[in-house]
């Protein structure tokens, strides 16, 4: 299967996790994620921001890279356990979780697009009609990857994006309102009202 190539299946949104649907710990210009429960705070809009989404999209997913676990500073079980109290707490559909780092060259690990792709495959997803929301190069990298339209949420770190998104916003709220937008002008032209 390639990408691009499931145009009959479902849309849905694509979320990083740390700095997009909760805050991120954010040392010397760079974003770091939650080590524990206490460091997991939700961002002010994610509740809202994704109750809006569900109501047109029935999938939203979380497509994270956490390579602490292949560093060793974090187990796997405890990254498991802060994706639990998200997945209480906002309706999401599920969580794809790269727990390798860089060198071991995982299909997976964003910016590569095997996150995506997997979950295209396991719920029908067409990739051409769904969105990938992120706050970093990777995010942007891997949804334009899969063929999605992307969405930076601009936090202003330290780094250089290598991709230009489709859209760039300030918070998660204005994504979602991007989305929804989209979408509204999509349903106008397809009954071809312009």
């Amino acid at each position: 299967m390639g990408i691009g190539s499931l145009s009959s299946g479902r849309s849905a949104v694509f979320f990083d996790r740390d700095g997009v649907l909760n805050k991120a710990v954010v040392r010397e210009g760079r974003p770091y994620p939650p080590s524990n429960a206490s460091e997991l705070v939700l961002d002010e809009d994610a509740r809202e921001s994704l109750t809006r989404l569900n109501r047109l999209f029935s999938l939203l997913f979380v497509v994270s890279n956490q390579p602490d676990v292949a560093r060793g500073s974090v187990t796997r079980d405890r990254v498991e356990g802060l994706n639990a109290q998200l997945m209480e707490r906002l309706p999401i559909t599920a969580f794809y979780v790269c727990y390798h780092d860089d060198a071991d060259q995982c299909e997976c690990r964003k910016p590569l697009p095997g996150l995506l792709l997997k979950a295209a495959s396991e719920y029908d997803v067409d990739l051409t009609r769904s969105y990938m929301v992120g706050d970093r190069w990777r995010d942007v990298e891997a949804g334009i990857a899969a063929g999605c339209t992307t969405i930076l949420i601009d936090r202003g770190y330290d780094e250089t994006l290598r991709a230009i998104p489709h859209a760039t916003v300030n918070s998660l709220a204005e994504a979602a309102a991007y989305i929804l937008n989209t979408e509204a002008d999509r349903g106008a032209a397809a009954k071809g009202v312009a």
